[in-house]
């Protein structure tokens, strides 16, 4: 297939292999973003999926469904030959200084969530897709989305809060009761073999 076509931020982008010798069937979502269009909250730090800057919402319907879903995706991992049809909302999208900022882009400002900035574009739309498919999370559920998405300034806190502000109020005794056990938990000495999770052994 050496003609296809991609919508990022509601304009499509049609894409030919054959004429465009700068894209090819390797070219990451991240790469076209960040040189084929005007849009640059999409960063690029590991490039090997592992810090979550380049978060971006994807839209498709999945094979064999009829009803599209949406999804947080690593950018730098989603060749752009796997995207045909498919869309793709980026930070600026979904709230900008023109048309006014997205909730989840206003709380984080709020709530001091952004230092350096370079993680804030993947921290949001990680939440912002995540709750296009999950409207009432609960605490522990936003707490636990954000093992993807790296962040070395903040210590996370302001984060969390942030994420946290978005779930839903009735499900506080379970954040509570979660906390409670982490807090109980025993930490054996130093040198002393470590329960593995799994109840199956130690780990050294």
């Amino acid at each position: 297939m050496s003609t296809f076509s991609i919508t990022i931020n509601g304009e499509v982008y049609p894409i030919n292999l054959t004429n465009d010798s700068s894209v090819t069937p390797d070219t990451s979502l991240a790469t076209f973003i960040r040189t084929k269009t005007n849009y640059r909250a999409t960063k690029v730090s590991c490039a090997e999926g592992g810090c979550g800057a380049c978060t971006v919402a994807l839209t498709y319907v999945p094979p064999g469904e009829t009803v599209p879903v949406t999804r947080p995706i690593n950018s730098c991992l989603a060749k752009l030959l796997s995207l045909n049809g498919m869309t793709v909302a980026t930070n600026e999208y979904i709230g900008n200084k023109l048309i006014g900022y997205h909730p989840i882009q206003t709380k984080l400002a709020e709530l001091n969530g952004t230092q350096c900035g370079y993680c804030s574009s993947g921290m949001v739309m990680l939440l912002y897709a995540y709750l296009q498919e999950n409207p009432n999370p609960t605490p522990l559920e936003v707490e636990q989305i954000l093992d993807g998405n790296l962040c070395r300034c903040t210590g996370y806190r302001p984060i969390l809060d942030t994420f946290k502000s978005f779930a839903t109020s009735t499900s506080f005794g379970e954040w509570q009761e979660s906390l409670s056990q982490k807090k109980n938990a025993v930490c054996l000495p130093a040198g002393e073999p470590q329960p593995h999770p799994s109840g199956g052994g130690a780990d050294p």
